[in-house]
């Protein structure tokens, strides 16, 4: 395992699901960790906890990330706190899934749009403004932006857009030895619509047909991934968007 002593990794929506499993996963290799949470306090709370028990630094702090205000408050906040900012994860969003284009509702589009896309957006903006030279920054997608699934048209259009900006990004800062990349996961189990074991039986039961390995991925299949983007290993990688579905075809 390569180590991140000295770095400082910042991952938005980590109260939770992907994030907390990336943040954790950080906090083992040596990390200071900045924790991002909208309303969840206590499930933040119990994440500093777990990552304090590793002897690693960590800080949460409340943020919308649906506002730019928010999101800029949480970057200084992330300085103030450790000096500097190495790894940037954009991991906040929410699902919405078994929607029909018919069904959606303005209210709906501009929750979700709110939060992944201009979330995301400037999020990866103030990455880029803040992030150290050769440091790493992340943004979590959906295989959804690869494999369209009906209900899930707002849901994977919103996932979307910030793969563009991954794109530009990219060109624009490599310069600096800084990677920007993307992490496109399959449906992960026991995270996000598929916390509850029996929630969406006819969905869950329709993708894991779908995948070779027969079975939805894992949240540490992701912080694997999250992993290899932080370190050195993945010095020479930059502005790539990497599957992580076991093969499947949706």
């Amino acid at each position: 395992m390569e180590n991140l002593r000295n770095k400082t990794a910042l991952i938005t929506g980590s109260a939770r699901g992907l994030g907390k499993a990336i943040a954790e996963r950080y906090a083992a290799m040596g990390a200071n960790i900045v924790i991002n949470y909208s309303r969840d306090k206590s499930s933040a709370d119990q994440v500093v906890s777990n990552i304090r028990a590793m002897g690693a630094n960590v800080i949460a702090v409340q943020a919308d990330i649906s506002k730019v205000a928010e999101i800029e408050r949480l970057f200084e906040e992330a300085k103030e706190a450790f000096g500097k900012i190495d790894i940037v994860v954009a991991n906040a969003g929410i699902e919405m899934v078994e929607t029909p284009v018919t069904d959606f509702t303005e209210e709906q589009f501009d929750r979700l749009f709110a939060i992944n896309t201009k979330g995301a957006y400037f999020t990866l903006q103030m990455a880029a403004k803040t992030v150290e030279d050769n440091g790493r920054i992340l943004y979590i997608a959906s295989s959804t932006t690869a494999f369209p699934i009906p209900g899930m048209a707002v849901y994977g259009g919103s996932k979307t857009t910030p793969r563009y900006l991954v794109d530009v990004l990219a060109k624009e800062i490599g310069h600096r030895g800084v990677t920007v990349n993307s992490i496109i996961p399959f449906a992960v189990d026991h995270s996000g619509v598929f916390v509850d074991p029996d929630s969406y039986p006819d969905l869950r039961r329709s993708l894991i047909e779908s995948c070779p390995m027969g079975r939805l991925a894992e949240v540490e299949d992701v912080a694997n991934i999250a992993e290899f983007f932080a370190s050195s290993l993945s010095s020479f990688v930059n502005g790539q968007h990497l599957l992580v579905n076991g093969g499947a075809n949706q």
